[in-house]
């Protein structure tokens, strides 16, 4: 791991974690006991990675963010009354949950809970109606959040959030939920996207589950600052649109921001390390947790 100048201390928590929805004021959370999900304070530290092996020697960071699919432990076939039944594969990060919590790392899991992926052991289960465009990632379509279609498909985002619980993570990152000005194939509005937003962040509270709001800077408000317990942002420094996230960091929760690489070619930042010196001393001041990657969230990285 390369840091770039005036990298945040790193913390190592000594604390075992276990269960789902366990916090502690280590991590760089809140107090409030195991019922209480995660509620991290600006500043936390943190590792994304949701591609390839998840491995040890762990890097010495409050939180990892990992992929849910990928985490499954074992085998296991979950039904969903009025849609079937899903067999969600062992995953080639099985036990991965354990270990992190053994080395007192909070760990999240990363879904979609706003576009189809093909790809996914429960595909099968979603109505081809509510599946729109593509979301611009290879086998990704956005799906039809407007209020009249949840029951067409929201009890799957439920049950993956189940699954979440259920393995183990403290928390989850729910994506694709921003489809306004994407191109979803549907009539969308601000107000569906929001309470989309706002149903997510309720229904993983449900199961004790730490919730972070991904991206979504158009519907971000008091409201959605209100319900999340924290948020995940893609590149505002890249778009300068950094001053729309300040809310988070007024209201006590931490922002974890990334920028990476592949976008920055263009305004002549090829390398992480060059990334880092465009945008580090900025998300310090703003008491960002960024990371700089590549192009996706992997292994490498450098943290302001």
């Amino acid at each position: 791991m390369t840091n770039c100048r005036g990298t945040l201390a790193l913390l190592l928590v000594a604390a075992t974690l276990a269960g789902c929805g366990a916090a502690t004021g280590d991590n760089g959370g809140t107090d409030g006991g195991t019922d209480q999900p995660w509620r991290p304070k600006p500043g936390t530290t943190w590792q994304w990675q949701i591609t390839g092996d998840v491995r040890a020697p762990f890097h010495q960071v409050d939180m990892y963010d990992i992929d849910l699919e990928d985490a499954v432990p074992s085998a296991r076939t979950r039904k969903i009354p009025g849609y079937g039944a899903v067999r969600w594969p062992t995953g080639q990060n099985a036990g991965v949950v354990d270990k992190l919590h053994d080395a007192g790392i909070i760990v999240i899991c990363y879904l979609d809970t706003g576009a189809y992926e093909s790809y996914r052991p429960d595909a099968h289960l979603f109505p081809k109606d509510v599946i729109g465009n593509s979301s611009g990632w290879e086998n990704e379509n956005w799906l039809d959040l407007r209020r009249t279609s949840w029951h067409k498909f929201a009890p799957i985002m439920w049950s993956r959030l189940r699954l979440a619980a259920e393995i183990g993570c403290d928390g989850v990152e729910p994506d694709e939920n921003n489809p306004l000005g994407n191109d979803p194939g549907f009539p969308i509005a601000a107000a569906d996207e929001k309470a989309w937003y706002l149903e997510v962040a309720r229904q993983a509270h449900r199961l004790g589950l730490s919730v972070g709001m991904k991206n979504g800077l158009e519907v971000t408000d008091e409201d959605t600052v209100a319900a999340f317990d924290w948020a995940l942002n893609e590149e505002c420094f890249y778009y300068d649109e950094c001053d729309k996230q300040a809310a988070f960091v007024t209201a006590g929760k931490a922002l974890f921001q990334t920028e990476y690489v592949s976008d920055w070619k263009s305004k002549g930042a090829d390398t992480l390390p060059k990334v880092a010196d465009k945008v580090c001393d900025d998300a310090r001041k703003r008491q960002f947790s960024t990371l700089v990657k590549g192009t996706v969230p992997d292994n490498s990285f450098v943290a302001c």
